[in-house]
């Protein structure tokens, strides 16, 4: 490798690896917000959206700049399409973040309400998830990567569940109608947050192996879906 796209390539796994503490950490801090109730934390989630912002331009122009000005092969290039594409997921999640920050404020206007279903566990799975995918990217780990993957469809599942739990106690408890509500956009939040990790996780496998898993996982899940 070319001694100034070597510098390249290291100067954007910084920015990327960057980008990803940020996000983790705004996202621990935003579940933070929502199981102590403390809307000082949620205020600063929100706060700080414009910093990953600012990162996530950062990192996909770098991304362009390599491919412009040293036009990659084989390996590196992989590399840079994976992470122009780890880069959209990690500002999703970083939204998603803040969209948790924004319950917690509403949340915490309401008057306390016992969570018909298990949110810490569906944020303790969705941010194991992330992580992973993160260990995944800066160990080059393939089979972290799928672990992750194979983690997907317990989070779905979950948060199905929480549907119907949450349905039969806005029955039995109207005057909880607003909280309820928001309680159950966390749990699609998380949902979804998720979903972005498997992205990361399926990029990690292309980059390391070459090849496309997304449409195959999309193939299986409706292979079962029709069984």
């Amino acid at each position: 490798m070319p001694i100034h796209l070597q510098r390249e390539i290291e100067r954007l796994k910084k920015l990327l690896l960057g980008l990803c503490a940020v996000v983790e950490e705004n996202l621990r801090l935003a579940m933070k917000s929502i199981v102590r109730r403390e809307s000082q934390l949620a205020t600063q989630v929100i706060g700080r959206d414009l910093e990953i912002d600012h990162q996530e331009i950062d990192v996909e122009e770098e991304c362009l700049k390599i491919l412009a000005l040293h036009q990659p092969v084989a390996a590196d290039l992989r590399f840079i399409v994976a992470a122009l594409k780890m880069n959209n997921d990690l500002e999703r999640i970083g939204d998603l973040a803040v969209n948790i920050a924004q319950r917690a404020l509403i949340l915490n206007d309401l008057p306390p309400v016992e969570i018909p279903f298990d949110l810490s566990g569906l944020a303790e799975k969705s941010q194991k998830m992330f992580h992973d995918s993160l260990d995944a990217l800066v160990n080059l780990n393939a089979q972290q990567a799928r672990d992750v993957c194979a983690m997907d469809d317990q989070v779905d599942a979950i948060n199905r569940q929480m549907y119907d739990q949450v349905k039969d106690m806005i029955r039995s408890h109207v005057e909880h109608l607003d909280a309820l509500i928001a309680l159950l956009s966390v749990s699609r939040y998380l949902e979804r947050i998720a979903d972005h990790a498997t992205n990361i996780a399926e990029d990690v496998l292309y980059m390391l192996e070459g090849r496309i898993v997304r449409h195959g996982r999309e193939f299986q899940r409706q292979g079962r879906k029709g069984s």
